[in-house]
């Protein structure tokens, strides 16, 4: 399953996200966006964890938890169109 996550403060990197998520279950991939020209956070990643139900306890224990000072938002990547 692959798992939006948004409002990230800028200084998590890949190595922190991995490390919450595989409280869940087995990560595949962890991308954190970042801007083209200054390298920096956007702010917002994706998750991809194996099994559904992993993901849907995931998104359901961390949607709107605190992390690094931010409250996250945790959900169901859309597909890109």
């Amino acid at each position: 399953m692959n798992i939006y996550i948004g409002n990230l403060n800028y200084r998590v990197k890949e190595s922190d996200l991995q490390q919450v998520m595989e409280e869940y279950g087995t990560v595949e991939s962890v991308k954190i966006v970042k801007d083209r020209e200054t390298g920096k956070s956007k702010g917002f990643g994706f998750v991809e964890i194996l099994g559904d139900e992993q993901g849907k306890q995931a998104i359901a224990e961390l949607n709107g938890s605190e992390f690094e000072g931010r409250t996250m938002v945790v959900k169901e990547a859309r597909p890109r169109s």
